[in-house]
């Protein structure tokens, strides 16, 4: 299926401001089973430059350089990727011993793993939880990972938060309760916990009436023999074909969809609208 994105922010500031070099991160990624079939983006105003590159970790990342004092900043994209729907769980773990947890990733691999690894946000409570839900898994991998996201999906409760970084996991596990981006980080550290590398990804959902006018995330494992393979703690399930993939990092607060400061005494409002649905 052929799914189309529009996604508008609109920055507005009490009095005239001048813009630093802003970052966007609102291109989509190609991946196998997605691809890129039209992609448009418009800042207003018009910047004196704008770069498009790629990041360290692979993300298209725009760079919007200005040189006048504004009192607002307009970012807007539309674009449509083919979506095609696959077997999630197509493929075979190997070295067949990381079929059960916990593993040591291959040499060759572990070292450009490591920043998935890192520990970050993983509590005595975190480990704890992730430990239990690999014993209800009986140690298997892939198993481990469906009943995780699925336990995330059915014992906690969906909260909206339009702004802000994900609240630290051991919060979300107490608390029950949680945006997409606290679950997919509480999701990151439970896999790392157990020594599976784990990342954390933004787009867009089509589907979730919840999400659906919404900026997106997930989480991504890598998998020996199956690279990276996404879940989604929000829907409960592995990633199929109705996300669209903008930007995934070991760090979720390196790829927000705009970051940037200005320079001035104003103040700065944000709104924000998303519309994600299938093209006829």
């Amino acid at each position: 299926m052929d799914l189309h994105v529009k996604h508008t922010l609109y920055y507005t500031y009490s009095d005239l401001v001048f813009l630093e070099p802003h970052t966007l991160y609102l291109h989509p990624k190609a991946n196998p089973h997605q691809q890129i079939m039209g992609f448009s983006l418009i800042v207003e105003p018009t910047p004196s430059m704008l770069v498009h590159n790629i990041d360290a970790e692979g993300n298209h990342q725009h760079i919007a350089y200005f040189r006048e004092n504004t009192n607002y900043l307009t970012v807007s994209v539309d674009m449509t990727v083919r979506s095609d729907d696959f077997n999630v769980f197509e493929f075979v773990l190997f070295p067949f011993e990381t079929e059960r947890l916990p593993f040591q990733y291959p040499e060759v691999l572990k070292k450009y793993l490591h920043p998935y690894l890192i520990r970050e946000g993983v509590t005595t409570y975190v480990e704890q939880y992730a430990r239990q839900t690999a014993a209800v898994a009986k140690w298997h991998t892939v198993p481990f990972l469906t009943t995780l996201c699925n336990n995330i999906y059915q014992d906690f409760m969906y909260e909206r938060r339009d702004v802000g970084a994900p609240l630290p996991p051991e919060h979300t596990l107490i608390g029950r309760k949680g945006s997409c981006r606290d679950f997919a980080q509480l999701f990151v550290a439970c896999c790392r916990s157990v020594g599976i590398a784990a990342r954390f990804v933004s787009g867009y959902l089509y589907g979730n009436t919840l999400q659906q006018h919404d900026l997106h995330a997930w989480a991504e494992v890598y998998l020996p023999g199956a690279g990276w393979r996404g879940f989604d703690p929000t829907e409960g399930k592995a990633i199929m074909n109705n996300h669209v993939y903008l930007a995934s990092s070991a760090d979720p607060q390196l790829i927000p969809p705009v970051a940037g400061t200005f320079r001035g005494k104003a103040r700065s409002s944000l709104q924000a609208e998303v519309f994600v649905g299938e093209k006829s």
